[in-house]
């Protein structure tokens, strides 16, 4: 059964459309509890903007566009983001197809990508922006590979498409066609690739994709780069100078390890000898994929050393090592070795992959009595919905954070839900409201709903007076009933003071 499912990308993309239906078909048995990610896109679904903050726009468009059509669901939220992963695999499956003789071995290479954490386990439990970068990652592996090999004005534009998507994903993809870019360059076969007129049709049409953001961005680069730039150099834990240096690099390797070690060890394991002797094995393609990875984890090095990084997240890496299990499955190949017997011991690693990680979703959140910390998914959202709205409805919600506003909007899709200031200065709603407004926050803790000074400011900025601040609280949902979630709120009339 396995050696069916492996034998072509045809066959293996069926394969994973089944295992998306699963991981759509449990997200909407669970809770529909958003997590921090979804709860940004409920929020955001309200707007169509060239720029939302930290993030780059193109998966807020995409989800946008979906709820604008059929309205906000926990459905409209876990569906494209399963399509836009399988997606990324489908791709991936492509890509490795453009430079594996063998269909079974493209085959694996893509479902390999499960063994990926960042790609099999951290993108379906909660990551959004970052299954767009995977997405055009994948996207973009296709295009230059088949550019390499077979260039026409498709797959030229092929890449133009995923570089304008991925910039518009991620900021860090931008690393990636530059680290192809001087791979290519020691290559005397494929150099004449990047003086071909085909190259400026593709870099206009990035650029048109990326325009409006771009246009966007100068204005409002400190909103868009100053909690990435925070994260990074985390300046509360990393002391100056040559420390913060030697953080930052360690950082970057435990990084690289968490992040290839594990297929590694796999793949290992399951081709043995051969693995080793592979190892040693070379042609054209494998140098350029080498130097791709080389050039850009030199990249990040430089971020540590002129830019202060001092804390390297794994999933930063996926433009630049994404492409690693092609890489592999391209060195056993080129080695020539008999891999029957290796792919006979990796083909069910897939599958119980895809078990585990469905069991992890699962328990992750009906076992958390067990575990002893509570996600953001346990939260009861729809108790606190059902309690407040018993008596009276709210015509707008203002809430303290993006978290409380996207669950809010999901529980109450026909009541819009504002943030103060955001998009822009105020909150113009309230002055138009006619009547009850509901302002709901939560704390700094779990069981302490104080209000914070920052949104009792804002609120005040906005025309808003709280007359008497409430507490709710519940117990979490499939807790142990000894804890629970508070929230604050309060009840005020629409229009401005």
């Amino acid at each position: 059964m396995l050696k069916r499912i492996t034998r072509s990308i045809t066959s293996a993309s069926i394969f994973l459309a089944a295992y998306f239906l699963l991981n759509i078909a449990l997200r909407i048995a669970l809770p529909h509890t958003l997590d921090l990610d979804e709860a940004e896109q409920s929020f955001y679904s309200q707007y169509l903007l060239a720029g939302y903050g930290p993030q780059p726009p193109f998966y807020n468009w995409i989800q946008y566009a979906i709820v604008s059509v059929t309205g906000i669901s926990m459905w409209v939220l876990s569906v494209p983001k399963n399509i836009i992963l399988f997606g990324c695999y489908l791709f991936y499956g492509l890509a490795a197809r453009e430079v594996l003789k063998s269909r079974s071995l493209a085959a694996v290479a893509m479902l390999s990508l499960i063994t990926l954490p960042q790609v099999g386990l951290m993108a379906q439990r909660e990551l959004t922006h970052t299954v767009a970068l995977l997405f055009a990652t994948s996207l973009f592996l296709f295009g230059f590979f088949r550019t390499l090999r077979q260039p026409t004005i498709g797959s030229y534009l092929l890449i133009g498409i995923a570089t304008g998507i991925g910039l518009i994903s991620k900021y860090n993809f931008a690393i990636l066609p530059f680290a192809a870019l001087i791979a290519v360059l020691p290559e005397r076969e494929w150099r004449s690739r990047l003086i071909d007129w085909r190259l400026l049709p593709a870099a206009v049409l990035a650029i048109l994709i990326v325009l409006p953001h771009a246009l966007w961005l100068p204005d409002n680069l400190a909103s868009a780069s100053a909690p990435t730039l925070e994260r990074m150099t985390a300046e509360h834990l990393a002391p100056a100078g040559l420390p913060r240096i030697g953080q930052g690099l360690l950082s970057l390797i435990i990084a690289v390890l968490g992040f290839v070690a594990l297929p590694i060890v796999l793949i290992a394991a399951a081709f043995r000898r051969h693995f080793l002797r592979a190892l040693s094995s070379s042609s054209p393609m494998i140098r350029v994929i080498e130097r791709m990875m080389v050039i850009s984890l030199l990249a990040f090095v430089g971020v540590v050393l002129f830019a202060g990084a001092s804390d390297i997240h794994e999933r930063w890496l996926d433009p630049c090592l994404l492409v690693l299990l092609i890489y592999l499955f391209l060195k056993l190949e080129t080695a020539g070795l008999d891999l029957s017997a290796g792919l006979a011991r990796f083909r069910p690693v897939v599958p119980v992959f895809m078990v585990v990680i469905l069991s992890i979703l699962l328990f992750r959140i009906v076992g958390i009595q067990y575990i002893g910390t509570y996600t953001r998914t346990n939260v009861p959202f729809s108790g606190y919905v059902a309690e407040l709205t018993a008596t009276r409805k709210p015509v707008l919600i203002v809430a303290g954070t993006k978290f409380v506003a996207g669950n809010l909007r999901l529980a109450l899709p026909d009541v819009p839900v504002v943030i103060p200031f955001f998009p822009g200065p105020g909150v113009p709603e309230y002055a138009d409201a006619k009547g009850p407004v509901l302002v709901i926050w939560r704390g700094e803790t779990a069981d302490d709903p104080t209000i914070s000074p920052g949104f009792a400011n804002d609120l005040v900025k906005s025309g808003i007076h709280l007359q008497e601040l409430k507490t709710l609280t519940l117990p979490y949902l499939f807790g142990d009933g000894k804890r629970s979630f508070s929230i604050g709120y309060s009840w005020v009339e629409g229009g401005a003071k």
